[in-house]
């Protein structure tokens, strides 16, 4: 019989990888992502010190120049929010269960423990801690896929559902998707204005285009009018300033975009100069190599992109998240 001194010379056993981290070791874009490395300039040699000057010699000091003004650049007008308190739209549970989507009330799920996993890779990113710093605008997440029906609309309202349960976030769900818009149709919600009306319109306050819901810590942005020009709109000076309208009104809120599949649509693209994260959800043994590379260089504008892996039928270490808290088949 073996004794601890022959189990100690083992090495630790690996903890099992989240859905993150699987897709990443099946795909490996790091080197795409990161680009050619630079080449490091020479050092530089001091100059030798000038000669002292006689003190006869030296000048009186010329008086110093007045500064060049900046030049003014004009700003989109955006009105402060009306504060008036919204009633709250209900959101069926039931609905949500038999669409399997996280219930944010019941019982934890295997589908719930990844996507917890999921959220705090995102969470600590946007908000620093345990040694990590805060990424610019880690609070603002795009969820994206190369191509249509690869499951980034399930996975979006399942992060925001999940991230909703935090105690100090709360999450607002913007459906970007502005040609096939379907955030509010998943939820049972009825739509109306919504972002791209804040965007053309700036005497719109998008805050109150915001439908507040009754799952606690959870609102909704609809996508607003459909247009031809919605990259041209997102790409102009005014998204900014929304979009800082949006991150500041509450700061303990994380903004989650579900966009259009990268491939597909052009907003995408543009999205990514907005936000801090992106996660490119990959549709296992559907995705392929060619179209994820593709993705990944039109999100190149967000310096952040995670993998997440959907519809695995297959975890390597046999893991069956739930089972532990006596509610998971």
């Amino acid at each position: 019989m073996k004794g601890p001194d022959k189990m100690n010379k083992h090495s630790p056993i690996k903890p099992p990888a989240s859905l993150l981290e699987r897709a990443n070791e099946m795909y490996d874009f790091g080197a795409a992502l990161r680009g050619p490395a630079k080449e490091a300039a020479p050092a530089e040699q001091p100059a030798p010190p000038p000669l002292a000057e006689p003190e006869a010699a030296k000048a009186p000091p010329a008086p110093a120049a007045a500064p060049a003004a900046a030049p003014v650049m004009p700003q989109p007008v955006v009105r402060p929010s009306s504060g008036r308190a919204k009633p709250r739209v209900h959101i069926d549970r039931d609905a949500l269960r038999a669409a399997n989507y996280i219930d944010p009330e019941g019982p934890v799920t295997g589908l719930s423990e990844e996507f917890r996993i999921v959220k705090r890779q995102l969470l600590l990113a946007a908000r620093g801690g345990k040694g990590f710093d805060a990424i610019e605008h880690g609070e603002r997440i795009l969820i994206c896929s190369a191509n249509p029906n690869e499951g980034k609309t399930f996975c979006a309202v399942n992060l925001a559902l999940s991230m909703a349960t935090e105690k100090d976030n709360r999450v607002l769900l913007v459906d970007a998707d502005f040609a096939k818009p379907s955030v509010l149709a998943r939820l049972g919600i009825e739509g109306g204005r919504g972002l791209m009306d804040a965007l053309a319109d700036p005497s719109i306050d998008v805050e109150d285009l915001v439908i507040e819901t009754d799952v606690d810590g959870l609102s909704v942005l609809p996508a607003g009018a459909q247009t031809n020009q919605d990259t041209e709109y997102l790409a102009a000076a005014r998204t900014a300033a929304v979009l800082d309208q949006l991150t500041s009104h509450d700061p303990a809120r994380i903004i989650i975009f579900d966009s259009p599949p990268a491939l597909a649509a052009s907003p995408a693209s543009v999205l990514a100069l907005h936000v801090g994260q992106a996660v490119m959800v990959v549709h296992a043994d559907v995705t392929t190599e060619t179209a994820l590379r593709d993705a990944l260089s039109l999100l190149s504008g967000c310096e952040n992109i995670q993998l997440l892996l959907n519809r695995a039928k297959f975890s390597p270490t046999g893991r069956k998240f739930g089972n532990y808290y006596g509610y998971g088949a």
